[in-house]
C-alpha cells in the first residue's frame, strides 16, 4: 500500500524546485496532485508529465498565491475536480536580496505577500473543508534562515520566520479537530533559486555547513511524505530541518 493512496494534495509552487519534487513524490506514493503555480501550463509540462508517469491524476491551476481571488479560484477548482483536498503544501515563494537600509517598500511587500500572505490565503481557503471532515494535513515550507537569520535578506527571513510562527499558532488551533499542521525548514538546496546565487555566496555558505555540501531536493521530499502520511500522525506544530547542520536545535 502506497503511503498516500487515495489522497488529494495541493502543492503550490510545484512547477520547479522543492515543490516539484514534493508533488512528484506524493504522486509516486499514490496521491492525486493539484499543481498550483504562477507559470504557464507549458512551463509546468515537465512536472505534469512526471505525475502522469507515477500513475495518478494531476491538474494544473495557474495561481498567484498572493492574490485572494486567484487563491479562492484555486480552492474552488480543486474541490470541483477531486471533491476534497486532504493535503496542502504551502511551498510557493520568492527570494530577493537587499540590505534593510536599501530595500524598497515594494520589494518588501512582494516577498511578504507571496511567502507569508500566500501561505495564509491558501490555508484559509482550504482548511474549512478539512475541518468539516476532521481530517487534513498542512505542510508549510519555511527556511533555515527563518530560524537563524541572514544578511541582505531581512524580508525573506521575516516571511519565513512568520511561516514558522503561523505553523505553531494554527497547529494549536486545529490539531484537536483532526488537522495536523507542520513546517519544513530546508537549508540551502540545489534548485534554480540557489543557482542564482553568486559564487562568492555559494563558497561562503559551503564553508559554514558541517556537511560541506548543498542538499538535494530528494533529501527534502521524504520529510514531506512523512508529515503527509500516517507515519507523521504525532507531529504537531513542528518545524523539521533537512539543513545539513546549518541549524542544530
Amino acid at each position: 500500500m502506497k503511503k498516500l493512496e487515495g489522497r488529494v494534495a495541493v502543492v503550490t509552487g510545484a512547477a520547479s524546485g522543492i515543490g516539484r519534487g514534493i508533488a512528484v513524490e506524493f504522486a509516486r506514493e499514490g496521491a492525486d496532485i493539484v499543481v498550483a503555480d504562477l507559470v504557464s501550463l507549458d512551463e509546468a509540462a515537465a512536472v505534469m508529465s512526471e505525475i502522469a508517469e507515477a500513475g495518478t491524476r494531476g491538474v494544473f491551476i495557474r495561481t498567484d498565491v498572493s492574490d485572494e481571488a486567484s487563491v479562492r479560484a484555486l480552492a474552488q477548482r480543486a474541490i470541483e475536480e477531486f471533491g476534497r483536498v486532504d493535503i496542502l503544501v504551502n511551498n510557493a515563494g520568492i527570494f530577493t536580496e537587499s540590505l534593510l537600509e536599501d530595500i524598497s517598500v515594494e520589494d518588501w511587500d512582494r516577498v511578504l505577500n507571496t511567502n507569508l500572505r500566500g501561505t495564509f490565503l491558501c490555508t484559509r481557503m482550504l482548511i474549512g473543508q478539512m475541518l468539516e471532515r476532521g481530517d487534513g494535513r498542512i505542510i508549510n515550507i519555511a527556511s533555515q534562515l527563518g530560524q537563524i537569520g541572514g544578511t541582505s535578506v531581512p524580508h525573506y527571513v521575516a516571511s519565513k520566520a512568520g511561516i514558522i510562527g503561523l505553523t505553531k499558532a494554527l497547529a494549536r488551533e486545529v490539531a484537536g479537530r483532526g488537522v495536523l499542521v507542520n513546517a519544513i525548514a530546508p537549508g540551502p538546496i540545489e534548485t534554480p533559486l540557489l543557482d542564482r546565487e553568486t559564487e562568492e555566496w555559494r563558497s561562503g555558505k559551503l564553508a559554514e555547513l558541517p556537511i560541506k555540501r548543498f542538499g538535494r531536493v530528494d533529501e527534502v521530499t521524504p520529510t514531506a511524505v512523512l508529515l503527509a502520511s500516517a507515519d507523521g500522525s504525532y507531529y504537531v506544530g513542528q518545524t523539521l530541518g533537512p539543513n545539513g547542520g546549518d541549524v542544530m536545535l
